[in-house]
């Protein structure tokens, strides 16, 4: 019999792959998403001193999974990086296709002023 791997361990090595070209530093901090099926999380991560600027996530909002929270989280990041005086950050998808709540979230960070 054949197994199978699941989407996230197939995800896996795509994100390493990212992971070594991706690099943030303090002026350009690394914009990582991390989708679960419930949930949407950002984080803006300094690389260079591994600490974690500002964070988000759609664990207070009523339904997490969907579009609308993508983009509430987008916002949230995007307010967050601009009060910090952050202009401009590199996207991690972690491995995520660009589209669905990974698109929404970026495109309300990219309206909130943020550059990527």
């Amino acid at each position: 019999m054949i197994q199978t791997l699941s989407k996230n361990l197939r995800r896996r090595p795509r994100q390493a792959r990212a992971r070594r070209r991706l690099r943030g530093s303090a002026a350009r901090p690394r914009l990582n998403v991390f989708r679960s099926l419930n949930h949407i999380y950002a984080q803006l991560v300094d690389d260079d001193s591994n600490r974690v600027l500002a964070a988000s996530s759609s664990l207070k909002l009523g339904n997490g999974g969907n579009l609308a929270a993508a983009r509430e989280v987008g916002k949230q990041i995007g307010a967050r990086a601009v009060s910090l005086g952050i202009q401009q950050a590199v996207f991690d998808r972690a491995g995520y296709p660009y589209h669905g709540r990974v698109k929404a979230l970026a495109e309300a960070a990219r309206a909130c002023g943020l550059q990527f």
